[in-house]
């Protein structure tokens, strides 16, 4: 499996740890099919201990991957949770055993549509089937067989990787000692969805898209992928923030060029937004996993009662808002709080004041870090984890 790799994906994959699993037992898809074998790439940090009890898993949100901490093998940058974790830091591997996996249907290494289908010898593109947050929770879960970790002390992440926390509190409670779901909803709104279909069709509309089988042409559609970039990026940020950065300062001139290049900051920055991530991230998996987003609805997976979800759970839960995020605002976040509360759970709320928007959960926000600092130092003391 390992021959057919992207250039980025190559990087990703020596300098992380891949399982092929499924081989015996391939995994079952929310869609019917059964997939198996696949990879899915994933990195650690920290040592597990001699009882198994300090296991973090971190799950990463769409554009997300699973290198936490340290340099990106890929952009040479810090990674995307670098204010949270490291030594000294929340999350310190001196004292837990952080995973994080990129996520089914990911280009990090794991198994998406660049992969080959294993029928046809051919890359997947569009006929890989499509995948779903439990889909990728449930490999997951295998992956955490195969490392040998019975159970979680915790399970965090922020946007889709919120998703992902509850969908592993929901599906296997008692893996789950502690949960938490930041910035993120238990449902994907119709303003979501309606964001994500205006980058897919960008995706799609762009010429070299091909069907999805643009790598078969050794082409790609930039272009298309940018524009789906720009818009999201958009989304996580709030008014306030963009105001406080840019304003409507001109970029690079002194009066207005009376034309359709980049005036002011903002659409520079936009575009610069959209050049890089093209480098780093696979057309085709921004369709899919945009479309898992979308696809989740857990009170759906139970009768349309969230608190079905979470019915007699033992898990620790505390969930993160913050003010200025319009994508996934509060009401949402206090929706799943409701949910827990009505289930008799164990639940902690806390409400950021910020302007930074949805991106705040991955920026240096101390009042998230002493919630979670808090919130962690609890649960600790009650798993008996020092």
């Amino acid at each position: 499996m390992l021959e057919d790799v992207t250039e980025a994906e190559r990087k990703a994959l020596a300098q992380c740890r891949h399982a092929v699993l499924g081989s015996d037992r391939p995994l079952r898809l929310d869609c019917g099919v059964e997939l198996g074998p696949y990879r899915v790439a994933y990195q650690t940090y920290g040592t597990l201990n001699a009882d198994k009890s300090n296991a973090v898993l971190v799950c990463h949100a769409l554009t997300g991957d699973q290198f936490v901490a340290g340099k990106h093998p890929v952009t040479g940058r810090e990674g995307w949770w670098e204010s949270l974790v490291g030594p000294g830091k929340v999350l310190d591997p001196a004292r837990y055993y952080i995973v994080c996996s990129n996520v089914l249907g990911g280009c990090m290494g794991t198994t998406g549509p660049l992969a080959k289908d294993p029928a046809g010898n051919q890359p997947w593109n569009l006929r890989f089937p499509v995948v779903t947050v439990g889909d990728m929770v449930r490999a997951q879960a295998a992956l955490l067989d195969h490392l040998g970790i019975p159970d979680l002390f915790c399970v965090i992440g922020g946007s889709m990787g919120g998703m992902q926390v509850l969908q592993w509190a929901a599906s296997f409670p008692k893996r789950v000692f502690a949960a938490v779901p930041i910035a993120c909803a238990a449902r994907h709104s119709a303003q979501n969805i309606a964001f994500h279909e205006v980058g897919r069709q960008a995706i799609m509309a762009d010429p070299e898209w091909k069907g999805g089988d643009y790598r078969i042409y050794g082409t790609a559609p930039e272009r298309g992928l940018a524009v789906a970039r720009m818009t999201a990026h958009i989304t996580y940020l709030s008014e306030l923030a963009l105001q406080r950065k840019f304003g409507r300062n001109l970029q690079d001139r002194n009066a207005l060029g009376f034309g359709f290049d980049a005036d002011f900051q903002v659409e520079s920055y936009l575009r610069h937004q959209g050049s890089t991530f093209v480098d780093r991230f696979d057309a085709n998996s921004y369709l899919y996993i945009t479309r898992a987003m979308d696809y989740f609805d857990l009170a759906g997976q139970h009768g349309g009662v969230l608190a079905n979800a979470f019915k007699g759970t033992a898990t620790r839960f505390c969930s993160i808002s913050f003010t200025s995020d319009w994508l996934f605002p509060t009401r949402e976040n206090r929706a799943i709080v409701q949910a827990l509360n009505a289930a008799a759970a164990n639940v902690s709320f806390v409400e950021v004041e910020t302007d930074k928007g949805h991106d705040a959960f991955l920026l240096d926000e101390p009042e998230m870090f002493r919630t979670l600092s808090g919130f962690l130092q609890g649960a600790a003391s009650a798993r008996g984890l020092r």
